[in-house]
């Protein structure tokens, strides 16, 4: 059975390295990209089935990005992770369909719980962006 793929996309080597390690030993095919325009043709190619995405990516930020993924493929499921508490971007990335969003520092098990129930969870009917 082939598990689903996992689009780790921030511009902290070190957070993308953990993501990979903990999300490849729960058997996720997993992807990594430390820019938008990197993650955004992973999303064309490889087309994931949910992205973790960091708000703060210099270049092209994390709603930006989020805006790209959800024209290439609405259906894909979107968490997003920010180091800062701005609550108007979180709020931002919500209306543009991200799921949830983790503050760094997070807790890798929560995070880990919460990307297992995303993925075993159907694509709710009737979603619109």
């Amino acid at each position: 059975m082939v598990k689903e793929k996992i689009l780790i996309v921030d511009d902290q080597n070190g957070i993308r390295v953990l993501l990979m390690e903990v999300f490849g030993s729960e058997g996720y095919r997993t992807f990594q990209a430390s820019n938008g325009k990197l993650a955004l043709e992973i999303v064309k190619t490889e087309a994931p089935d949910l992205v973790l995405l960091d708000m703060k990516i210099p270049g092209m930020d994390g709603l930006d990005i989020l805006k790209h993924i959800k024209k290439i493929n609405p259906a894909i499921k979107v968490i997003m992770m920010t180091a800062y508490g701005e609550l108007d971007m979180i709020r931002e990335a919500t209306e543009l369909g991200a799921l949830m969003h983790f503050t760094k520092p997070f807790d890798i098990d929560e995070m880990r719980i919460a990307v297992n129930n995303q993925l075993s969870s159907p694509a709710s009917p009737g979603y619109a962006v």
